[in-house]
């Protein structure tokens, strides 16, 4: 049976959540590095993070197994938590497509990765406040949604540019493949309002 009261010791299943908020957090901001200079050691460190993500995870749900009692409701703990490490995917999935295309960053990309690194810092703050102010946690849902709206008008933005006139076969080939980068970002950002939805969803279910 679920309960949600202003803790007075360490709530695991929050904290947890916390670190895959900054591990996800950190991920965006090595992909916004990444799109201003492509390194293969900042492929290399994303990678280490997604693992390292993906292992608070493991925990998590080891956690929520074993328990009886859950500080809020299990569904929306495990919703939380898959779509905050789903966002940190898309990340790390993104410089392994452009990598496999032979793609260099463009400024539609960047821009995109830019807002998504934004609505990351918005969900961290939404789960590090979900405790004890569940109004302001609220808040910062709200925002990371108004940003997964401006990356689907980047996103939108990009394929208008991207399809204008190409000019012979090789041309068609690279806005395929610029195309799925950028259905890939959009695809986060879609994470990333189911991120900010289980955040609200949580907040409506305590208040």
């Amino acid at each position: 049976m679920p309960f949600f009261r202003r803790r007075s010791r360490p709530n695991r299943f929050l904290d947890l959540l916390i670190q895959q908020a900054q591990y996800t957090l950190r991920g965006f901001e090595i992909l916004q590095e990444y799109m201003r200079e492509p390194r293969d050691e900042l492929a290399r460190q994303l990678k280490l993070v997604e693992e390292e993500a993906d292992e608070v995870r493991r925990i998590l749900i080891e956690e929520l197994n074993r328990s009886f009692v859950t500080p809020f409701d299990r569904e929306d703990i495990f919703t939380l938590s898959l779509t905050i490490d789903d966002m940190l995917d898309y990340a790390y999935t993104t410089i392994d497509e452009m990598e496999i295309f032979d793609l260099k960053p463009d400024a539609h990309m960047q821009r995109m990765v830019d807002l998504l690194t934004e609505a990351a810092k918005e969900i961290l703050r939404g789960v590090q406040r979900l405790d004890r102010y569940p109004g302001v946690a609220n808040e910062h849902a709200v925002r990371a949604k108004a940003l997964e709206n401006r990356v689907e008008r980047e996103y939108r933005e990009a394929l208008s540019h991207l399809f204008r006139n190409p000019q012979s076969l090789d041309d068609i080939m690279e806005i395929l493949k610029r195309r799925e980068i950028y259905r890939h970002l959009s695809n986060a950002a879609d994470r990333g309002d189911a991120a900010a939805n289980a955040i609200g969803d949580v907040v409506v279910k305590w208040m």
